[in-house]
């Protein structure tokens, strides 16, 4: 019996820990513990990140939080990544895919992904920045189910279900593409916009 009482103790505490977490699909790895920026490296003002609530909350001065993973070098080169997203009103902001670290400025490798649903930019969420723009806004102070694909050269990007990037594939010596892989980055826009990203994870296809 107690034996019995000593197995139905442990299983009910992972099931407890397992509710208590977000769920992360089989094949997925995920990419943030939701209280820590373990893995991760800012770029920029440290102050325009912090975790709250289980998620990443960008807002701030033009700075860049990039996954490096545990060894500093991660590097994905075709994946489906999928994250939870959520904007508050007026903001901007962005993630980055195929792109490298940097100290400051806006990351010049990869391509963004944008966020954005009432700011003055006309170019709303899930749109390849300047590549596939979306005219389309999502709604604030929601989350969106942001899915965002790359093989063999080619980029989707759907958010919430809607394909808002279908087959994108660069013209031949101008890919943003990195040859080896390149890791994700997320965003601070400037002080005025505050966007959030948790249920970070990917699969590396």
């Amino acid at each position: 019996m107690k034996k019995f009482l000593s197995a139905f103790a442990a299983c009910s505490a992972l099931v407890l820990t397992a509710s208590a977490q977000d769920k992360v699909e089989k094949g997925f790895t995920s990419l943030f513990d939701g209280k820590s920026f373990e893995g991760w490296k800012i770029g920029g003002p440290a102050e325009a990140f912090k975790v709250e609530e289980g998620a990443i909350v960008a807002n701030g001065d033009c700075s860049h939080l990039f996954f490096v993973g545990k060894d500093g070098a991660a590097k994905f080169k075709d994946f489906e990544v999928r994250l939870d997203v959520m904007t508050k009103p007026n903001s901007n902001g962005g993630f980055f895919i195929h792109t490298t670290f940097q100290d400051s400025g806006w990351p010049s490798a990869g391509y963004e992904v944008q966020v954005n649903n009432t700011q003055g930019d006309w170019k709303k969420s899930g749109g390849l920045y300047n590549y596939v723009d979306n005219k389309e806004p999502f709604k604030d102070n929601e989350w969106m189910k942001y899915e965002i694909t790359v093989k063999k050269g080619k980029v989707n990007v759907s958010v919430n279900g809607k394909k808002v990037v279908k087959d994108y594939e660069p013209e031949e010596g101008k890919s943003k593409l990195q040859k080896d892989g390149g890791t994700f980055a997320i965003q601070a826009h400037d002080k005025g916009s505050t966007t959030l990203y948790k249920n970070i994870r990917v699969k590396e296809l």
